[in-house]
């Protein structure tokens, strides 16, 4: 008796170890999707602050780059015209590759 449950115990560890991987694939992938709507949300703050710039007569980039947290400024560009302010972030990823290929764009748009 005793040989057959130690020989399901190992069988169950070798399962679980199994799973680790699937489990750190599943971490990583909820917290991107965690992360792009974050920058989403960043995003649209800053447009939003640029266009507010803009209105009053302010310079929009520098509005824009301090409505955001310090570690989003080296990831995002500014660009306005026309009373449009467009703001482009790339969220933050683990992975370096996957890192190039997200960027979130939102824009706000001030009538003169």
């Amino acid at each position: 008796m005793r040989l057959r449950v130690s020989a399901e115990g190992g069988r169950a560890s070798v399962e679980v170890l199994g799973a680790v991987p699937a489990l750190l694939m599943l971490g990583l992938v909820l917290f991107q999707l965690l992360a792009i709507g974050y920058a989403s949300a960043l995003a649209g703050n800053a447009a939003e602050a640029g266009a507010l710039a803009v209105a009053s007569g302010v310079d929009a980039t520098d509005a824009a780059r301090r409505a955001v947290p310090g570690w989003s400024r080296a990831r995002m560009r500014v660009s306005e015209g026309g009373g449009r302010v467009r703001v482009r972030l790339r969220p933050p990823s683990p992975l370096r590759a996957v890192a190039r290929k997200f960027e979130i764009e939102a824009e706000a748009v001030v009538a003169k």
